[in-house]
């Protein structure tokens, strides 16, 4: 019923196993019945019925109604369902013309419309519970709802992706990779008026569905095994968008809720939460499972809601040295290789590097390329020779001596090469920030089969990186976006 219901109103649906019902579950049936919600339920085939109460197994009844009534100096709880059939009714306790009816004061019972032959009937909430196995409601979107008799709930939504090597960490049991996971944030300011459990809080629906989820299994591919948890943003981060939440803070604490993982279309949960900032992080409980999802939050009151993630920056330093700043030992390396012309091309400078990497046991290359010693070359020549000079090559040695200590740092197990989950890191240690889309497409381009880098690809990324940015930097007129002319476009792309 649940995805029946998606499918045709865009909600959320959730799912309540009978046997486990909260306390508060008529309650929770009322207002969903108030916010115009769609309700069914189900009786599962190995439960055991009596014939005569005329209820059957494994068939969608529809939920329509939640009601008290006063009966013999007591309070009845009563639910109103509709067998589609539109016949075939519960023959138990209050249903159409039982004696439980005359002990109801007589405009209630009008009010109630408690006998009709049309497949709709009265049963207590008690026997309901007992006979019944789930509950599945599905709650609106405002934009499903064109009446103003009901209440809406405040709805947000957005698309991410798990990508392997960059964004699908996997559950907080991968300590390694967890924190790569997407994030968003929601914040809660106004609690729920009229509590249903007398309780002060703001309610928060939240639902995970995974996508293409039909088409995969058209193709015999299993459903991901997905859930969420919720953190509280500390105080430090609160009001920040332009974060990515680390390890200090995701695994040094433990999450305020959360739901199970499974290998459903829709993972969602209810919760009731202290006003306050909160950042949800959806995941795979497997990494490096590669997934689309869309992520909803229904709450009861308006909230502030955002994907959370860094802004695109770079810190460049300019490069400010003469020829008298030069190492002797660097210049020494450079007439090594330097032609007549004492200048480096770009197949001299591949020489040297890949002489330079192959020397050295801690890290692993498979060699620099020509095309990565060209874009060296277009970032640092200063004088357009299309060659580097002794300066210009002082300044790049120096580059490579701060990468390789930032690429042994973040080599955590000493492989020689660095794991593509830790590029975040090592892009923030070289001075670049870049948010989740971006570094997907680093990792997809850099990283091996194995979701590893080696060190000529990690210098390679980090010199195209800052080529782009003093590109951009370069057409942009203070206004965070660049216009070019045709033969400024084939001047860029073409370098």
């Amino acid at each position: 019923m649940s995805e029946g219901f998606e499918d045709l109103t865009g909600g959320i649906a959730e799912d309540y196993e009978l046997s486990e019902a909260p306390p508060d579950l008529f309650k929770i049936i009322q207002k969903a019945l108030g916010l115009g919600s769609l309700l069914g339920c189900a009786i599962d085939k190995n439960k055991e019925l009596k014939e005569s109460l005329n209820l059957w197994t494994e068939h969608a009844y529809s939920v329509t109604g939640a009601e008290e009534v006063y009966c013999l100096c007591r309070t009845v709880q009563l639910v109103r369902l509709r067998n589609p059939w539109g016949e075939t009714e519960w023959t138990g306790a209050w249903s159409d013309n039982s004696s439980e009816w005359n002990n109801v004061r007589p405009e209630q019972k009008v009010k109630l419309n408690c006998s009709a032959e049309d497949g709709e009937f009265w049963m207590a909430y008690s026997d309901f519970v007992q006979n019944f196995s789930r509950l599945e409601i599905c709650n609106l979107t405002p934009d499903s709802l064109t009446s103003d008799k009901v209440r809406h709930w405040n709805c947000y939504q957005f698309d991410g992706n798990w990508r392997v090597g960059s964004t699908a960490g996997g559950c907080r049991n991968n300590r390694a990779t967890f924190c790569s996971n997407p994030q968003f944030v929601i914040k809660l300011e106004d609690v729920d008026d009229d509590p249903h459990d007398g309780k002060d809080g703001c309610t928060l629906l939240v639902g995970l569905m995974q996508k293409d989820v039909r088409k995969d299994q058209r193709f015999g591919r299993e459903l991901k095994s997905i859930g969420f948890d919720i953190y509280k943003v500390p105080d430090e981060y609160k009001g920040c968008s332009n974060v990515h939440l680390g390890s200090d803070v995701l695994l040094e604490n433990e999450p305020v809720v959360g739901s199970s993982f499974s290998n459903l279309r829709e993972i969602s949960r209810r919760f009731k939460l202290p006003p306050g900032e909160y950042v949800i992080i959806p995941s795979t409980y497997v990494p490096n499972l590669q997934r689309s999802f869309i992520l909803r939050v229904f709450s009861e009151k308006k909230a502030a809601a955002s994907p959370m993630d860094v802004n695109i920056t770079a810190k460049i330093q300019k490069d400010r040295i003469s020829d008298s700043d030069v190492d002797p030992s660097c210049k020494q390396l450079f007439m090594q290789f330097a032609g007549n012309d004492s200048e480096l091309s770009a197949k001299e400078l591949q020489q040297m590097l890949n002489k330079f990497v192959s020397e050295r046991t801690d890290i692993k290359s498979d060699g620099f390329s020509r095309e990565t010693c060209r874009h060296i070359i277009n970032l640092l020549d200063k004088d357009g020779s299309g060659k580097l000079g002794l300066v210009e090559f002082h300044t790049l040695w120096m580059k490579i001596q701060e990468y390789l200590e930032i690429f042994k740092n973040c080599d955590t197990d000493k492989s020689g090469t660095m794991s593509s989950y830790e590029m975040r890191d090592a892009l923030k240690d070289a001075g670049f920030q870049v948010n989740g889309e971006v570094l997907q497409v680093i990792i997809s381009r850099y990283a091996n089969k194995q979701q590893a880098i080696d060190f000529d690809n990690f210098v390679s990324c980090l010199i195209n990186l800052e080529m782009r940015f003093k590109m951009f930097h370069l057409f942009d007129k203070n206004t965070g976006k660049i216009e070019l002319d045709i033969q400024q476009w084939l001047c860029l792309t073409l370098n």
